[in-house]
């Protein structure tokens, strides 16, 4: 049975697009070399962030190859590979393996919650499929899926499920399983507005889509926190950082996390349909927000002249 343990944060990173809305592959390098050089440790690809559900099963492949291949070995690369059927999710594992990533994210399908038994002998069908490390996406508001701690335990036991990420935003059960059920999976947290709580209770790691736009501060916030154990210090830099993380929470998580990279000069182009481009006035507040950060905004002074 394949096992990985995450250390750090991991990048949820975009799917870039022409104006088209076309893939835009040779965007994937500028963003990766960004994310590594600014000191993150690791890519999640064809995640929520990623737009995955409005990708072909093609473009999902081509997209997980580039970002390997934009990694070039420097950090961990997790392809996402969830999908509504078992044989797609098998394809998707098997390619992954095949073009180096060390591990695949999988959420359950997610037309219809599946009772724990059936979503169970889904995630075993692509462990003995494919050997390689399972990264659970708990995603119950997208799945209606809540495993209960044991049941967390008990899918790692039972399949290739090593980690998982939670988006589910229950704190105290994150905590149940980080501090109770280590053993059989990795807690990493997976919510922005609750990466504080998960990195002080001990939590080794994170997939936090925010290290897209801001990845010099998280990865300076994962090292004082996790690493220096510097709460004083943490708490200074969340100050910073939790207003983005809440406003990346109130709008459409993709959407939002594009305008970012083009306000911080990494555009990714825009969402596929039937997402909509935010608002000038959206724009405007996240822009203020990194720059009350200290992070360098594109046309700052444009925005701030718009502003009086």
């Amino acid at each position: 049975m394949s096992t990985q343990k995450f250390t750090g944060i991991l990048a949820a990173v975009v799917t870039p697009f022409t104006a088209e809305r076309e893939l835009d592959l040779p965007g994937i390098q500028r963003q990766v070399d960004r994310i590594i050089g600014n000191g993150v440790h690791g890519l999640v690809p064809g995640g929520s962030t990623g737009e995955f559900t409005t990708l072909t099963l093609e473009e999902r492949k081509q997209v997980n190859a580039a970002y390997v291949e934009a990694a070039a070995g420097r950090v961990p690369v997790v392809a996402g590979a969830g999908a509504l059927s078992t044989t797609e999710a098998i394809e998707l594992t098997a390619h992954a393996k095949e073009i180096g990533a060390e591990a695949v994210m999988i959420v359950p399908p997610f037309y219809g919650a599946m009772p724990f038994d059936e979503m169970v002998d889904h995630f075993a069908a692509i462990s003995e499929a494919v050997d390689l490390p399972i990264m659970y996406y708990n995603l119950p508001e997208a799945t209606g899926i809540e495993l209960t701690p044991d049941q967390f335990s008990e899918l790692a036991r039972r399949t290739n499920v090593s980690s998982y990420k939670d988006t589910g935003g229950d704190a105290s059960k994150f905590a149940q399983i980080l501090l109770h059920h280590g053993d059989d999976i990795q807690a990493l947290n997976g919510f922005d507005t609750l990466t504080f709580d998960a990195l002080a209770l001990g939590a080794q790691g994170g997939v936090w889509g925010a290290a897209s736009v801001i990845p010099e501060l998280c990865a300076e916030f994962y090292n004082v926190m996790a690493v220096e154990k510097d709460l004083v210090r943490g708490r200074e830099l969340w100050q910073k950082i939790h207003p983005i993380c809440a406003f990346l929470e109130s709008y459409n998580y993709a959407a939002v996390i594009k305008l970012g990279l083009e306000l911080v000069g990494v555009s990714a182009g825009p969402a596929r349909l039937p997402i909509q481009p935010l608002s000038e006035e959206v724009r405007r507040d996240f822009a203020q927000l990194l720059i009350d950060a200290g992070v360098e905004v594109v046309g700052a002074s444009e925005l701030a002249a718009v502003s009086r």
